[in-house]
């Protein structure tokens, strides 16, 4: 395309093409939005357990886009939020719904007040994930991260409809899940996030042994693996944040001392 400066110098301008999308990184975060949307269509039919897996696929569609498009250098701005839009489908709302409409409709208007704290929470969590992104220690989350809370909520639900556990003591159980994991997605508690880990580069033969072994676990009763793993990283971060304060502490400790066999000794 020609056009004419205010010299009436010719200048040629290109015609800008259309902005288009990455395709595997998006499709990956279509398959997780169609893995929870699934989920929800299977909560409605009572296929509870079908209902549990379809989200754990959707977490690992999720897990893979984001890896994907930093390894391709494929990140665009429409990507991170069509992301976190999915996200708030398969880990805030599909796990809610499977919750609600497997046990916590038990416990009447608690429960799905449960719920809806439930999903409060994963949109505030994504929120303050999304306005912190470019501050925040890449090594760690501030708060428990989606998947790993929808993971608790959705093994637990998988694993109690295995073993036929429907109980109202089990209802207010899975309550005191949903509650708990909210409070700590919107808390300022560090997990650790395993961002550092180099997919491309080499490990010893030791950790290919573990993963394999690992898989046969899962394998062997992915209800009770997925449930205790889920919960067992939730409990770290506490847990790492006890032991900080603890060291805190005794380093307090030393300097009162050290001060004090200084007046002493003057």
């Amino acid at each position: 395309m020609m056009d004419f400066n205010v010299d009436g110098v010719c200048v040629v301008r290109q015609k800008e093409g259309h902005s288009g999308i990455y395709l595997l990184p998006n499709l990956l975060t279509t398959a997780s939005l169609f893995a929870a949307f699934y989920s929800i269509v299977a909560s409605l039919k009572a296929q509870y357990d079908v209902a549990a897996i379809a989200i754990f696929i959707g977490m690992i569609a999720d897990g893979l886009d984001g890896r994907i498009a930093r390894m391709t250098n494929t990140q665009t701005a429409f990507g991170a939020e069509y992301d976190s839009l999915s996200d708030m489908v398969t880990f805030g709302v599909a796990p809610a719904f499977l919750l609600y409409s497997w046990s916590l409709q038990q416990l009447g208007k608690l429960g799905w007040l449960v719920a809806f704290i439930y999903t409060a929470a994963v949109a505030l969590r994504l929120a303050r994930f999304n306005t912190q992104i470019e501050t925040a220690d890449k090594r760690y989350f501030q708060g428990l991260a989606c998947p790993p809370a929808a993971a608790i909520l959705s093994s637990f639900s998988w694993l109690c409809n295995q073993n036929q556990w429907g109980h109202v003591f089990v209802s207010a159980l899975a309550a005191c899940f949903a509650i708990v994991a909210a409070l700590l997605m919107v808390s300022n508690i560090r997990y650790y996030s395993f961002k550092e880990l180099d997919f491309k580069g080499k490990v010893p033969f030791l950790h290919v042994l573990l993963i394999v072994i690992l898989f046969v676990a899962i394998a062997s009763n992915p209800s009770v693996v997925l449930f205790i793993g889920s919960l067992l990283y939730a409990l770290s971060g506490p847990l790492q944040t006890l032991i900080a304060l603890q060291r805190v502490r005794k380093q307090r400790r030393k300097i009162k001392g050290a001060k004090r066999g200084k007046g002493r000794v003057e």
